[in-house]
């Protein structure tokens, strides 16, 4: 195996430690951060992602309020659930998977979201912070956990050529403006880019981050040598094991770094998601003082 390995444990690690002093200060004074979760239907990458989160928020102290709803839910039941977390002042931050099944209004039942509770990223004002460059909102965890990875590991990507597989608004399109910000040339790469432009432009990066969601799609004719790929994907292989986005073989032995799945970005993505409940717990705290 040639590639280092981006343990994003390590990185999860750390910042548990530093949020979870942030939590214990909050409780002294009386608030204790809460996070709501609402998961529409069973998908396997969900259940995982969510346990994951459980196990997160109770190494650091944080509450945890579960509203689960089957995938044929009406679309008026999630935007009263939704109402609901509003209204409720315990709740400091919500998570919920998307996307959502296709009878609904996405769009809509993210915008019925209060954007003070909105700690990944799924409102239009907390888009617009990240489209910016503002402080405004909360960007989408996962794509701020990449951005945590390589800061953890000394990675700069000023100049680097950066290529993102994927153009979803959950981690796509914010992972590239975030890196876009660290003054990084960017390359979106989608379903409809043609096979021989995105082979090349995979092998022609310094950075992959990997967000399509087809389990190790990514082989040896996109991936290059000595390259740093962070792999986002979180799917379910043949044999019901969780895997990436990109076929380890190749990865391993061509790239410079590489995340593994499990254990990798997914790791840093709950990590984020706590610290941004803790901190829309301490604006609230502020805003009473």
């Amino acid at each position: 195996m040639k590639a280092e390995r981006l343990d994003g444990k390590e990185v999860a690690l750390k910042m548990t430690e530093e949020v979870s002093g942030k939590v214990k200060e909050l409780k002294e004074k009386g608030i204790d951060p809460t996070l709501a979760i609402v998961r529409i239907g069973e998908n396997p990458g969900d259940i995982a992602y969510e346990k994951g989160a459980l196990k997160r928020a109770e190494k650091m102290g944080i509450e945890v309020k579960q509203f689960i709803l089957p995938s044929d839910a009406d679309e008026d039941e999630v935007v009263e659930c939704i109402k609901q977390i509003n209204d409720d002042d315990s709740i400091h931050g919500v998570l919920m998977f998307r996307p959502l099944p296709k009878h609904m209004d996405e769009a809509k039942i993210c915008e019925t979201l209060d954007p003070r509770k909105d700690v990944d990223g799924i409102t239009s004002g907390s888009m617009a912070g990240v489209f910016m460059g503002t402080d405004r909102g909360y960007p989408p965890c996962t794509a701020e956990a990449c951005i945590a990875i390589l800061d953890h590991y000394g990675i700069d990507l000023e100049g680097k050529k950066v290529t993102v597989m994927g153009r979803s608004p959950v981690i796509g399109k914010p992972v590239a403006m975030l890196a876009m910000k660290r003054n990084a040339t960017i390359t979106v790469l989608h379903s409809r880019t043609g096979k021989e432009n995105f082979a090349e432009a995979g092998r022609g990066a310094d950075v992959v981050i990997a967000a399509i969601g087809k389990p190790k799609w990514i082989g040896k004719d996109q991936i290059g040598d000595d390259q740093i790929i962070l792999d986002v994907g979180i799917n379910v292989d043949e044999n019901g094991k969780l895997c990436g986005d990109v076929d380890p073989a190749p990865a391993e032995e061509r790239a410079k770094m590489l995340t593994p799945v499990p254990g990798g970005v997914g790791s840093v993505t709950t990590a984020i998601l706590m610290k941004h409940v803790v901190q829309a717990a301490d604006k609230i705290l502020k805003n009473n003082d």
